[in-house]
C-alpha cells in the first residue's frame, strides 16, 4: 500500500501539506485514493445552540479524480465523480471507524447542489440552516467543462445592497490648522479608495463614508487602516461607498476590469423577489431543455428594481456617465443611476487640495 500526501491549496497557490487525513479507495478501501485535485471551500461552522465552532471543507467540484482527469467532462459527471469516488468512501471509513475523525484538521463533506428553479428552498430551507456565512448564489452550467480561473459561464447572485468591491484603503488627512504644511493627525480624514490596475499600480476611484461612530471605533481599534485592502458595498441610501470588512487574505484590491463589471452588476440588479417570480419561467426552460413535458405557465411579471436602488454609475469613453436606460421594449426598467458627490465622472477636480 502506497503512502498519501494530502495538500491544501490556497487562493495564492501556496501550499500546506495536512497530516491526520486519509482518503481509501473507492474499490478497495484497504488501499489509498490516488492522485485527485478536489475544488472546494474552507468554513468555519458555528453551532447555534453551544455556540461551539468547527472547522469544515465543503468541497464542490473536481478536477482530476484516482489519477483519471475530469476537468473536461460536464459539471454532473464531475459532481457524480466526487460524490462517489471521493467522498462516499471516506464518508463510510468515518462512520466505521469513528476515532480516526479526532485526528483530522477538520471535517470533509460536499456541497449540496440545487436545479436552478429551487431556488425558494434553498431561500427558505436550505441558506437558513447554514451554520457559516452566505456569500448569495452561484449558477453553474451543467454542460460546459472545469474551467480555471474565471468562468464566464457561472453567474454569481447577491442582491445589489450585498455587492462588494474590494479596493485598497489611503487615509489623506486635513491641513493642520496651527500649520497648513503639516496634516492634522486628530482630525477625521477622507477615506479614498484605490482600485488597482494590475501589478504594483493603484489610481485614485472613489472614496467611502465613514460616520464619526465608526470613526471613533476604528481609532480605538488600535490597527493600521491605511494602506490595507477593504471590502466595501454601495449603499443607495446615501449613494455612498461602505466599509464591510478589511481582507488581509488579499494582496490586491480587484482588478479595475472587475470593478467595472461588479459596478455593472449593482445597476442591472436581481432583487430576491424577482428571481422568485421566475422559477416558473426557469422550470419551464429546464424541462424543454431536457425534453420533458411542463405545464402551461403564465407570465411572470417584469423584473423591477426599487428607485431607491441607485449604484454608481460606469464611465463612458468621453468621461460622462454612461446611460443604463433600457429601450421601450426592454423588458427590464430600473430607476434612475445617482452619482456619488466624489466619483470620478461627476466629483470636483480638486478635493481638499488633492487632484482626483
Amino acid at each position: 500500500m502506497g503512502e498519501q500526501s494530502i495538500f491544501i491549496i490556497d487562493r495564492h497557490n501556496t501550499y500546506r501539506q495536512l497530516s491526520g487525513l486519509f482518503f481509501p479507495h473507492h474499490e478497495n478501501p484497504v488501499h489509498p485514493l490516488r492522485n485527485t485535485l478536489v475544488d472546494g471551500e474552507l468554513v468555519i461552522d458555528v453551532d447555534p445552540r453551544t455556540k461551539r465552532e468547527q472547522m469544515r471543507f465543503l468541497a464542490f467540484d473536481c478536477l482530476v479524480i484516482d489519477d483519471q482527469p475530469v476537468m473536461q467532462r460536464p459539471l454532473d459527471k464531475r459532481y457524480g465523480r466526487l460524490s462517489e469516488w471521493f467522498y462516499k468512501p471516506y464518508a463510510k471509513m468515518i462512520r466505521d471507524h469513528p476515532h480516526m475523525a479526532e485526528s483530522q484538521p477538520f471535517s470533509i463533506t460536499v456541497k449540496e447542489i440545487s436545479l436552478s428553479y429551487h431556488v425558494e428552498k434553498v431561500f427558505n430551507v436550505d441558506i437558513p440552516a447554514l451554520q457559516h456565512g452566505n456569500d448569495g448564489l452561484i449558477y453553474t452550467c451543467v454542460s460546459t467543462p472545469y474551467i480555471p480561473g474565471t468562468d464566464t459561464n457561472i453567474l454569481k447572485w447577491k442582491p445589489p445592497s450585498e455587492n462588494s468591491i474590494d479596493f485598497k484603503l489611503v487615509l489623506r488627512f486635513p491641513p493642520s490648522r496651527f500649520n497648513p504644511h503639516e496634516p492634522d493627525w486628530h482630525a477625521k480624514p477622507l477615506f479614498l479608495l484605490h482600485v488597482w490596475c494590475g501589478d504594483s499600480k493603484y489610481e485614485q476611484y472613489d472614496d467611502m463614508y465613514v460616520d464619526d461612530d465608526e470613526w471613533e471605533e476604528l481609532k480605538r481599534s488600535g490597527e493600521q487602516i491605511d494602506d490595507r485592502v477593504i471590502e466595501v458595498h454601495w449603499d443607495p441610501v446615501i449613494s455612498r461607498w461602505r466599509m464591510m470588512r478589511f481582507r488581509d487574505d488579499k494582496p490586491n484590491g480587484n482588478h479595475r476590469s472587475v470593478v467595472e463589471n461588479i459596478i455593472q452588476s449593482i445597476a442591472d440588479g436581481v432583487e430576491k423577489e424577482a428571481l422568485l417570480e421566475r422559477c416558473n419561467t426557469i422550470r419551464a426552460a429546464w424541462k424543454a431543455r431536457h425534453g420533458q413535458p411542463q405545464t402551461s405557465l403564465g407570465q411572470p411579471p417584469p423584473l423591477y428594481q426599487s428607485a431607491a436602488m441607485r449604484p454608481p454609475p460606469l464611465p463612458s469613453a468621453k468621461g460622462g456617465p454612461q446611460s443604463s436606460f433600457p429601450s421601450h421594449s426592454a423588458e427590464y426598467r430600473y430607476g434612475p443611476l445617482a452619482q456619488s458627490p466624489w466619483s470620478r465622472v461627476s466629483g470636483p477636480a480638486v478635493i481638499a487640495g488633492m487632484k482626483r
